[in-house]
């Protein structure tokens, strides 16, 4: 066979190949779509990818005041030709997920949460002029009135987020947990009322804030945990950026971690905007 028949059979073997990739990469791709379809509500597009995620560091404040996360070198690139850390981490530090195990017998483990349930519509319920002028605001469900009356129904699936401002406190953990007045920590949540409007009203997959615990600091009864862990909804505690996003048309992405039995843990967390 001539050296131009030969490099034209090859030229047409590359070209059949690509076309075969191409036809298999639509077929999956459109079987991926038919799998995890999107909720409608949404964003269609998105401009901007907005961090939500504060960094897991030693220093960042913790419920119980000790490191979330310790850090040991194992191998060094010097010494060994790569580098890498063991970790110690405790599940919930910093921006972290609150899975329905983690105040429940029996609820499902972060790594049983839906992965049609980490792709969602973002609601953000601003009570930050309220927390200025009192560290124990809470959620109420006024509020969340008040924000179906500006922005229509919460989605199907969504998370609702508190934006209290309290993101900004993170570098001053005495500031973050508020606990100058004895053992009694002062930060916002939701209030219990809140919570079971949103648990017997609405299909909402999450919930989060922007301090340590969905609950507002005084909460000596856990309440918003024990109603809404157990119902098979998570939580987010610690969110970072809610100030850079709008009230509704974002879309959230949970990358919560996947550990077996695991009753949360630290996420990176971004909000299509």
């Amino acid at each position: 066979m001539c050296d131009a028949c030969v490099m034209n059979a090859v030229k047409e073997r590359m070209l059949s190949r690509r076309d075969f990739f191409r036809t298999s990469a639509a077929v999956g791709a459109a079987a991926v779509v038919g799998i995890a379809a999107a909720p409608p509500a949404m964003a269609a597009g998105h401009g901007a990818v907005v961090d939500m995620t504060h960094k897991l560091s030693p220093d960042f404040p913790t419920f119980f005041g000790v490191p979330g996360i310790s850090m040991e070198q194992q191998f060094n690139f010097a010494e060994h030709g790569l580098n890498l850390m063991n970790l110690t981490v405790n599940e919930h530090t910093a921006t972290h997920i609150d899975a329905p195990l983690h105040f429940s017998a029996d609820g499902a483990s972060v790594d049983e949460i839906p992965v049609s349930d980490l792709v969602i519509p973002l609601c953000v319920v601003d009570i930050a002029a309220r927390a200025a002028e009192n560290p124990d605001a809470q959620v109420t469900p006024e509020d969340l009135r008040a924000w179906i009356a500006a922005n229509g129904d919460i989605p199907d699936k969504a998370c609702i987020a508190m934006y209290s401002g309290w993101a900004s406190k993170s570098g001053d953990a005495a500031a973050y947990v508020g606990n100058d007045d004895a053992d009694v920590k002062h930060f916002p949540g939701f209030h219990i009322e809140a919570t079971q409007m949103l648990l017997e009203e609405t299909t909402a997959a999450a919930i989060a804030v922007d301090t340590l615990s969905l609950d507002h600091g005084p909460s000596a009864d856990f309440a918003t945990h024990y109603a809404w862990l157990p119902g098979g909804r998570y939580g987010i505690e610690n969110l970072a950026g809610l100030d850079q996003v709008p009230a509704s048309g974002a879309t959230l992405v949970v990358g919560a971690p996947n550990h077996t039995g695991g009753t949360g843990g630290p996420a990176r967390i971004f909000a299509m905007v």
